[in-house]
């Protein structure tokens, strides 16, 4: 991927919505939300602050998140659907528990 996110922007790609619910009826594409979660793919180098000073990222390149439904610009980089947004979009880090 040839996509580097500028100052305190970070590329997510959203990950799959279950197709099924919890009780095991199959949900059609029609119905189906789109995911407000999923993995960093990029980040960009971070936040110019007032002094002209760089502040770094939280998040980093693998990481899965929780952002807002409405966050992000939807774009298509090598026909693959991401999503760009600032920083301040992303609600958290999902932690994965270790099996």
């Amino acid at each position: 991927m040839n996509f580097r996110p500028l100052h305190d922007r970070v590329l997510v790609k959203r990950t799959d919505a279950d197709e099924k619910t919890v009780s095991g009826i199959i949900i059609p594409d029609t119905a189906k939300e789109k995911p407000m979660e999923g993995e960093v793919m990029a980040v960009g180098s971070g936040a110019r602050n007032e002094s002209g000073s760089i502040t770094p990222l939280d998040v980093k390149a693998g990481d899965h998140v929780l952002f807002g439904k409405w966050s992000g610009t939807e774009i298509r980089v090598d026909g693959q659907d991401y999503l760009v947004m600032k920083e301040s979009d992303i609600m958290g880090i999902i932690q994965k528990k270790a099996a």
